[in-house]
């Protein structure tokens, strides 16, 4: 279920931050590393506050020539040699959180130091915002996951050079009145930001009435306007996928539900199908 070619029509005034475009339009550059270095600070929480950092080359290729490739969003360094990998996922993938793992072990390993080496590494920080909620933490929903190396016997952290963490973006459910920090504006901005039409009263903040003028369509050259929208067709494309697929998920759910005489009520529960559309569905086993 693609969108049509040169179909898409722009009514927002401010871009889709979900979009590779939009995303790295926000944080991806020099001058605006201010609005990637504030959001990672409410984020990470971390003792002392990154206060600068330097924009690395996002593609990294193995020891080998048949080592994988692996190609970041954003790969950021800051004042103290820490490393950050800020990713944007739009979609669900079976070993996601293995690739994470995986595009850590690139930073970790460029460490290495020619001749004589103690081993001791800096800090690594891999960051994932996530259009998608993980399949084992549906019930938490939970906004913000951190994982480290712990102990198992003891809860304690074995070592905190290596921290995952993952902003599950449809678990964020607070409206503007419910904006307690900075990182719930944050959060807020980031899932509605292509809805807006002005600054809500809740983000007057200076580093948020920069992202929104960053954020705006209108301003944009024709090339820039051009990429969003390829950019943006590419993110709907996704989405509309990912809708078909969970739809046609429901509809062989209900199918089995009718077969094996499963009540209507339990069918709809489990589905969430529209009552026209289990009627069409129960209609053409009667038919048959």
């Amino acid at each position: 279920m693609q969108v049509p070619e040169n179909k898409i029509e722009i009514k927002e005034k401010f871009i889709n931050p979900f979009t590779d475009f939009g995303f790295k339009k926000i944080f991806g550059s020099e001058p605006n590393k201010d609005l990637l270095i504030d959001f990672l600070n409410e984020l990470l929480k971390t003792k002392e506050k990154i206060k600068d950092l330097t924009y690395k080359k996002t593609d990294h290729l193995g020891s080998t020539d048949a080592d994988r490739k692996a190609i970041f969003d954003l790969y950021c360094e800051n004042e103290k040699g820490e490393k950050f990998i800020v990713e944007l996922q739009k979609v669900k993938q079976q070993f996601f959180k293995d690739r994470s793992l995986y595009y850590a072990t690139f930073p970790i390993q460029e460490q290495a130091i020619k001749g004589e080496w103690n081993y001791e590494l800096k800090a690594v920080y891999c960051v994932g915002i996530l259009d998608f909620v993980f399949d084992d933490q549906d019930k938490d929903k939970l906004v913000v996951d951190e994982i480290k190396l712990i102990n198992t016997k003891t809860g304690k952290v074995f070592n905190d050079k290596f921290t995952f963490v993952y902003v599950q973006m449809p678990n964020f459910l607070k409206t503007e009145s419910d904006l307690e920090t900075h990182e719930d504006k944050w959060f807020y901005l980031l899932k509605n930001l292509h809805k807006f039409n002005k600054i809500p009263a809740k983000l007057q903040d200076k580093i948020f009435k920069k992202v929104f003028k960053i954020a705006e369509i209108a301003k944009y050259s024709p090339d820039e306007k051009q990429r969003y929208i390829d950019s943006l067709k590419f993110y709907l494309d996704l989405k509309n996928s990912l809708d078909y697929a969970k739809y046609e998920g429901k509809i062989e759910i209900a199918i089995k539900g009718i077969k094996n005489k499963v009540p209507r009520e339990m069918i709809k529960l489990l589905t969430d199908l529209k009552d026209s559309e289990l009627d069409n569905l129960y209609q053409q086993f009667e038919n048959q």
